[in-house]
């Protein structure tokens, strides 16, 4: 299991898997519009806003795990097309120097 999270994610997922999630989303937020016309007082106010906010951070959230995945086919399309690799530098190579400043007596 050499794929990163989101390399492994687009493979597990179908279309179809992904048009169920984005339905339940949008659906989160419909039943929010319809319990706001529907349930009358705060406790339909509040359950509107409990679901419409609730399935637009989902849609949110969404959005940009697909544009990050689509980041990462083109990555691999470009790297398949013999593109060479960025260099990976790692945290050891990175030297951050210590500063102390003076020292406050108390």
């Amino acid at each position: 299991m050499g794929m990163e999270i989101g390399g492994y994610y687009a493979y597990v997922v179908s279309k179809r898997g992904r048009f169920i999630v984005y339905g339940s989303a949008i659906a989160l937020v419909l039943a929010g519009t319809a319990s706001a016309a529907f349930v009358a007082g705060v406790a339909g106010q509040i359950l509107a806003m409990v679901l419409i906010g609730t399935g637009l951070v989902i849609l949110t959230g969404l959005v940009f795990m697909e544009v990050g995945l689509s980041e990462d086919r083109e990555r691999a399309r470009e790297r398949g097309r013999g593109a060479p690799a960025p260099p990976r530098r790692r945290l050891d190579d990175v030297h951050i120097p210590r500063v102390r400043g003076p020292r406050h007596e108390r």
